[in-house]
């Protein structure tokens, strides 16, 4: 059975400790990914990459390989993620799916447009407890599944 490696968009992740919780049950390495210095746990590996806007998109689209495991809340490094044969979850653990994700690039480019226009604005709502139970559920069955093969 092959083990994925967990890759984490981490600037702005709120699940981390959970993800390292999921990690250490199930022996999944993890990459975190980040534009500046972060504590990790030890046996998690940490990548620090450039300020610019997409370089830990990047630098994580290009090591992404099939049935690894992606969080992250960017829409389009999902989409990148997904054409990689990885999956890719939200921290609310919503996953992107190659039927799902066409529609979530084209309400990003849309909520986009608006805001150019100075309509649209507000953000997402806060992150629940819910959310994080939901992540954590999503998160093992990624595991699981993955770790099956499929």
């Amino acid at each position: 059975m092959p083990t994925p490696t967990i890759f984490v968009d981490a600037d702005a992740c709120p699940v981390k400790e959970e993800i390292y919780r999921v990690a250490r049950r199930t022996n999944c390495p993890v990459q975190v990914v980040a534009n500046s210095f972060m504590r990790t746990p030890p046996g998690v590996t940490l990548t620090v990459v450039d300020a610019g806007p997409d370089a830990a998109d990047d630098r994580i689209a290009e090591h992404v390989k099939p049935g690894d495991i992606v969080v992250t809340n960017d829409i389009p490094l999902a989409s990148r993620t997904l054409r990689a044969g990885g999956a890719a979850l939200a921290a609310t653990g919503k996953a992107f799916t190659a039927s799902s994700i066409g529609a979530a690039l084209a309400q990003r480019e849309l909520m986009e447009h608006l805001r150019s226009f100075g309509e649209g604005g507000g953000g997402p709502k806060p992150f629940s407890a819910a959310d994080r139970s939901r992540f954590l559920t999503a998160l093992d069955a990624a595991v699981a599944k993955a770790k099956r093969g499929g």
